[in-house]
């Protein structure tokens, strides 16, 4: 096997995030109704409750929780905490559907260099936190080269064989 000194596990995609949920069938449905995923078939050997959903290029995998009553919820929305982000059209029309379903959100505002970013962060019913952003306002610059790119457009795999970086593997 070639040496790949950028990518050292050959990596070719993020695949799925997976969740714990007090309900799979809630989840489920906020998955569906607010981001638009669509529920695909899961393996039928697997011996606890649960749903995958597929859609924007990643899965979502739902598991269900032993123990519901012992998932801790989060209730305050913190742009700092984990969280997965999606990139929009039109940050006007996710503000003004948000409003509309009744889910709170908290707005931010990234600038950079001339830049603006806006940033809506909220809940998934088990207090997992989803970003929506335009994020693809914000070049994506390597630190060691000139060559800028937005994020939609970006390999990561690609760019580092173009500048010829060597990505250190920590001991």
């Amino acid at each position: 096997m070639k040496e790949n000194k950028g990518n050292p596990l050959h990596l070719s995609s993020l695949n799925h995030i997976s969740l714990v949920c007090i309900s799979v069938d809630e989840s489920t449905q906020f998955y569906q109704n607010v981001l638009g995923f669509v529920p695909v078939r899961r393996p039928g050997s697997f011996k606890f409750d649960g749903a995958w959903l597929f859609g924007h290029g990643i899965g979502i995998h739902l598991l269900q929780s032993e123990d519901p009553e012992c998932v801790p919820k989060k209730t305050v929305i913190n742009p700092k905490d984990n969280h997965i982000s999606f990139q929009c059209e039109n940050m006007g029309v996710v503000e003004k559907k948000l409003g509309e379903m009744g889910i709170e959100y908290v707005r931010q505002r990234v600038e950079e260099g001339g830049v603006n970013v806006d940033q809506l962060f909220f809940h998934d019913p088990d207090g997992f936190m989803v970003e929506i952003c335009n994020c693809d306002n914000l070049p994506v610059i390597p630190l060691t080269g000139e060559m800028v790119r937005s994020c939609s457009r970006i390999n990561l795999q690609q760019m580092l064989q173009q500048q010829q970086i060597h990505v250190p593997v920590q001991p």
